[in-house]
């Protein structure tokens, strides 16, 4: 008879993988996850990462192939892997989002006041707004000209680069501010980013005295580097986000601090675990989507049916005859998506039996939702039990969350768009502290865990 387990606790990833090997392989995974957020700022960025990585990797733009991809508009894009079984018993998918909060510029942004040319923007996602006043800022994107000519911006990322910033009122003049709700003290449309506040050389003829000359030396600057016009953003995507690096965190260099964590940290281990794990037994399916924070609409969301002719293709390239239906159904998934890590300075938010702990590993939501679980998938147990055999087998560290206190607040993922193919599906991610900043914070032997987690699921 087995001995009856009285108390159960969580294991700590870092006492899990104290041996040095682990810890040259964390240090060297964490390098990598560096570089990839430093780079990746907006998700066509991680899109050229992406297709770079898994081209190196052999993979093909041909569905009938056994390593293929497809992306759709540089913004989601869809990995499939052949595995020693039949597509109809099944496949495993990890699905994440590359898209981020932000501000995005407006179609028309450019004006001029007080000598200062500023950019008028609109958020994207849910954002603190006071968070994105007084930092460096870069601006990223892509301007297509009537002619159908795309041209790439990036502005403030370079050290020789200039960056840009939101204005926030001073402490002496900010008595009404300090007396109201954070709701209404910062207000959406005074997210405008300042571009410049020197005016171009004043003619001779004070008749013809520039317009605006400050947005016009701004316009002929970016003319001059992009050649691009002011009517070119009328058909832009410009987003501002945090300028700089990723950054370690903790005198032991044992966080990571950086922009868009939340969720490109899921498509970075997503990817890592796809590429170490080229012969599984179940067909292998990684999806990267869009627009997951403003409820993945659109033709690059989750809502869109990319995956399902993706998956229509590769049916009839791989096992000519069998249901697609049958097919989705045999699935089991991973939506790969971070949770919100217990606070110390916060707690009251969380219900500590139940909440995510930096440094214990990739954390497993059940369901998500808000108040009454609605809007939430809520995984099946037979699922769940499958799923801790393999990691407690593997000596993974994992451990259960939930987005707060039941009635403080929650937040969706896109599994409930693959649970409607009635695959299984549960949400997993590493915990996140400050999310939605432009400044997340995660720990080395979290991502490190998460990668070996996905690995373990893609190659069963």
């Amino acid at each position: 008879m087995s001995k009856l387990q009285l108390e159960y606790e969580p294991k700590s990833a870092w006492e899990a993988y104290a041996a040095k090997k682990h810890v040259k392989a964390m240090d060297a995974l964490a390098a990598d996850y560096l570089k990839f957020l430093s780079e990746c700022k907006t998700e066509r960025l991680v899109m050229d990462y992406v297709r770079g990585k898994v081209e190196a990797a052999g993979f093909v733009d041909d569905l009938k192939a056994p390593q293929a991809y497809r992306f759709n508009r540089n913004k989601t894009c869809f990995l499939a892997r052949k595995g020693k079984r039949p597509l109809s018993d099944g496949f495993r998918l990890v699905g994440a989002h590359a898209d981020c909060p932000r501000l995005d510029l407006k179609q028309r942004p450019l004006y001029e006041d007080l000598d200062i040319c500023l950019a008028k923007t609109h958020y994207y996602g849910g954002i603190r707004k006071y968070q994105w006043l007084t930092i460096p800022l870069a601006l990223h994107g892509t301007v297509v000209k009537k002619s159908g000519e795309a041209v790439s911006v990036c502005i403030g990322e370079d050290a020789k680069d200039p960056v840009f910033t939101i204005t926030d009122l001073l402490p002496h003049l900010a008595y009404k501010e300090v007396t109201k709700k954070v709701e209404d003290a910062f207000e959406a449309e005074k997210l405008n980013v300042i571009l410049g506040q020197s005016p171009v050389p004043a003619p001779k003829d004070d008749e013809d005295k520039a317009k605006e000359p400050v947005k016009r030396k701004v316009l002929e600057i970016l003319h001059k580097r992009y050649g691009i016009e002011e009517a070119d953003f009328l058909s832009a995507e410009m987003q501002a986000v945090p300028a700089g690096p990723a950054r370690y965190v903790g005198l032991d260099e044992s966080m990571i601090g950086g922009y868009g964590q939340d969720d490109r940290s899921s498509v970075f281990c997503a990817l890592e675990a796809l590429l170490a794990e080229p012969e599984p037994e179940y067909c292998q399916v990684v999806l990267f989507w869009d627009k997951e924070e403003i409820g993945s609409e659109g033709a690059t969301g989750a809502k869109s049916y990319f995956f399902e002719y993706c998956m229509e293709e590769l049916v009839e390239a791989w096992e000519p005859g069998a249901r697609l239906s049958s097919v989705l159904m045999n699935g089991s998934a991973l939506s790969a998506d971070v949770s919100a890590a217990m606070d110390p300075d916060h707690k009251d938010v969380y219900e500590p039996l139940n909440a995510a702990r930096l440094g214990y590993g990739p954390c497993f939501n059940k369901f998500t939702g808000h108040r009454g679980k609605v809007g939430a998938n809520d995984a099946h147990p037979d699922f769940i039990g499958w799923l801790r055999s393999i990691f407690d087998g593997a000596g993974i560290p994992w451990h259960m969350s939930e987005l707060g206190k039941v009635d403080a607040g929650g937040g969706g993922t896109v599994a409930k768009f693959l649970a409607v193919y009635g695959m299984d599906v549960i949400d997993v991610g590493v915990p996140v502290l400050s999310m939605h900043s432009p400044f997340e914070l995660s720990a080395k032997a979290d991502i490190y865990a998460c990668v070996l987690a996905f690995r373990e699921f893609l190659k069963r």
